[in-house]
């Protein structure tokens, strides 16, 4: 199910095809903006929710793999859908490296228009939901001091306390007081949850 704050762009110099494919996605349901340049788009303000950009490959000024490239460095998360009278295999396929969520040439059918359109407004709600669990949980990892936090990157590597100490050089009771008040701040119980915490928030754990 797409999240009622989705969001559909379409980029193209073309006006017949704004007009005609605006109208598409509006009869089967997706709100959509269109504009006529990739610089007008990159103007207005992020959209907040899951977004999909339809986007003409060969455009007057910025083109569409301009636009990729500037996405990427903005590191904004907009999932893209090439569409192209123009394209080939070398350019499809440095897109879809680049993350691309499809490559279709025109003219293109409908059913399969709006199928890439769904699955890359999917992936980019979930992308979304896992940016969100990603600082919630480095959010929690920030509260632990310096030690705190390499007492925790050793404990996820499955270390006992005795083995903890003797690396750190440091008494085991210690470890044990350091390791306790890392269960308390984060939350959490288990080794295997904070295993998982770690995992969320892409912390690299110690080797």
């Amino acid at each position: 199910m797409i999240p009622s704050n989705s969001l559909v762009f379409l980029i193209d110099d073309d006006s017949s095809v704004r007009k005609g494919v605006s109208r598409l996605l509006r009869s089967a349901g997706y709100k959509n903006e269109v504009f006529s340049s990739a610089s007008d788009f990159l103007a207005r303000e992020q959209h907040p929710g899951p977004a999909c950009v339809l986007v003409d490959v060969r455009m007057p000024g910025l083109n569409g793999m301009d636009l990729q490239s500037v996405l990427i460095e903005r590191r904004r998360e907009e999932q893209l859908v090439f569409i192209t009278g123009h394209g080939n295999i070398s350019m499809c396929a440095r897109a879809m490296k680049a993350g691309a969520v499809d490559f279709l040439p025109k003219p293109f059918r409908v059913a399969e228009l709006l199928e890439c359109v769904e699955r890359a407004l999917a992936r980019s709600a979930d992308q979304r939901q896992s940016g969100t669990e990603k600082a919630a949980a480095r959010h929690l990892l920030d509260l632990l001091t310096p030690r705190e936090f390499e007492v925790m990157q050793l404990v996820v590597t499955g270390m006992l306390n005795k083995q903890i100490a003797n690396k750190l050089g440091t008494a085991e009771k210690t470890i044990k007081v350091h390791r306790g008040r890392v269960m308390k701040k984060l939350g959490i119980v288990s080794v295997a949850e904070l295993v998982r915490l770690v995992e969320i928030a892409r912390v690299t754990p110690a080797t």
